[in-house]
């Protein structure tokens, strides 16, 4: 009987304390920064493969709710990129588009934890989680010719500008993003957390590649005076570097799929330190 009741001593004791870890620092947030890779798919990309990952980096702020819920501010700087020289499709090869982007996100998501999360606790300091958001992002997709850089929304490659395709309007730089994913955090000690993230971000252009509709060759000047092709007519149809070297772009001729939007993928690891207020503890029971 002795035994038994120093037994239950001992439980009443580690549950007072944890309640006291638990109560008496309470997590207001986070700050914290990531670093990972970013992943495009689209009309360069069609079966999503995920062989040509790019930099990305972050800072977040998380304000906690609860110990299950939490509001997050994400900033993220990401390249994207993509050539038709990576496809297995013939079409796509010879069709041999490319693309860089860099890309400035800025989103809203909640958070939501699996498990109670609790910094300090040993009990309670992993937990996997997911996440959903809405944000904006800015873009603006260039490509090389002759080793030189040249962004290519200006250049209309679509006829976009062209009085020859009025419908055609030159595509905005800013875009929506729709974060959706998973994660893991684990706390490393009271003030220091780890954490990984997978989000995949569903937007509402199909330009983040330059690519989404059918070939205007005749939207603007093929040529200049000296008989030399424009710089716009060497990007909007790049086919005669590849095969025999003629062009496969002819008018309305489909060059993109824009029944589909363009999207892109982050995965990070990131630290974040965390910020507490004290209150009174109180045992529980």
């Amino acid at each position: 009987m002795k035994n038994v009741l120093m037994f239950l001593m001992l439980v009443v004791t580690i549950t007072s304390t944890r309640a006291q870890v638990a109560d008496g620092y309470v997590q207001e947030g986070e700050i914290g920064v990531t670093l990972g890779a970013a992943h495009y798919f689209g009309d360069l990309n069609t079966n999503a493969s995920l062989n040509r990952p790019k930099p990305a980096v972050g800072v977040f702020f998380r304000k906690q709710f609860s110990q299950y819920i939490a509001a997050r501010l994400n900033l993220h700087w990401a390249q994207l990129g993509y050539s038709d020289v990576y496809s297995s499709n013939e079409y796509q090869r010879r069709r041999n588009l490319s693309f860089n982007s860099n890309i400035w996100e800025a989103t809203i998501q909640g958070d939501f934890n699996f498990m109670r999360f609790v910094p300090g606790d040993p009990y309670l300091r992993f937990t996997p989680y997911v996440t959903l958001g809405a944000g904006a992002f800015n873009f603006d997709p260039y490509a090389y010719l002759g080793g030189k850089k040249y962004f290519l929304r200006p250049l209309g490659t679509e006829g976009q500008g062209s009085l020859l395709y009025p419908g055609r309007k030159t595509y905005s730089a800013v875009a929506f993003s729709f974060p959706l994913g998973m994660g893991i955090k684990y706390n490393i000690n009271p003030n220091i957390n780890f954490t990984f993230e997978v989000a995949y971000r569903f937007t509402t252009t199909d330009y983040l590649d330059d690519v989404s509709k059918t070939y205007a060759p005749d939207a603007f000047d093929q040529t200049f005076p000296d008989g030399s092709s424009t710089l716009w007519y060497m990007l909007q149809d790049r086919s005669y570097e590849t095969g025999d070297g003629t062009r496969i772009g002819t008018k309305g001729r489909q060059r993109g799929f824009s029944n589909q939007m363009d999207a892109y993928i982050i995965a990070e690891a990131g630290l974040s330190f965390n910020l507490t207020s004290y209150k009174c503890p109180t045992a529980k029971w």
